[in-house]
C-alpha cells in the first residue's frame, strides 16, 4: 500500500492553519505560503518514511499429499506430495 502524501499534506496544512488562526495570524493572502510550508512537510515526511528498511521472515510449510504434475513431454506424471516439505526465508526491501 503505498503512502498517502496527500492526505498528509491536507492534514499539515489544517493543523497549520488551525494554529494560525488560534493565534490570530491568518489571513487570506498567508494562506497560499502555509500551504508552501505544509507541502514542503507533507514531502519530507514522505521521503523520511520512505528511507526506512523493512525486514521480514517467511515460513512455509507444504502437508503431504498436495497433486502434482509435470507436464510436456512423453515422460509426463501426475501424483501427490509424499511427505511434508518447509521453507523459510527473509527478505529486505523499502517502502514505497
Amino acid at each position: 500500500m503505498p503512502l498517502d502524501t496527500t492526505t498528509l499534506k491536507a492534514s499539515i496544512l489544517d493543523a497549520l492553519l488551525l494554529t494560525a488562526e488560534v493565534s490570530g495570524s491568518v489571513d487570506p493572502d498567508s494562506k497560499a505560503e502555509v500551504k508552501k510550508v505544509a507541502d514542503a512537510l507533507g514531502d519530507a515526511i514522505d521521503t523520511w518514511v520512505k528511507t526506512g528498511t523493512v525486514t521480514t521472515s517467511v515460513n512455509t510449510v507444504v502437508p503431504l499429499g498436495i497433486p502434482v504434475a509435470t507436464a510436456g513431454t512423453a515422460a509426463a506424471q501426475t501424483g501427490a506430495t509424499t511427505g511434508p516439505g518447509a521453507g523459510s526465508g527473509s527478505g529486505t526491501g523499502s517502502i514505497a
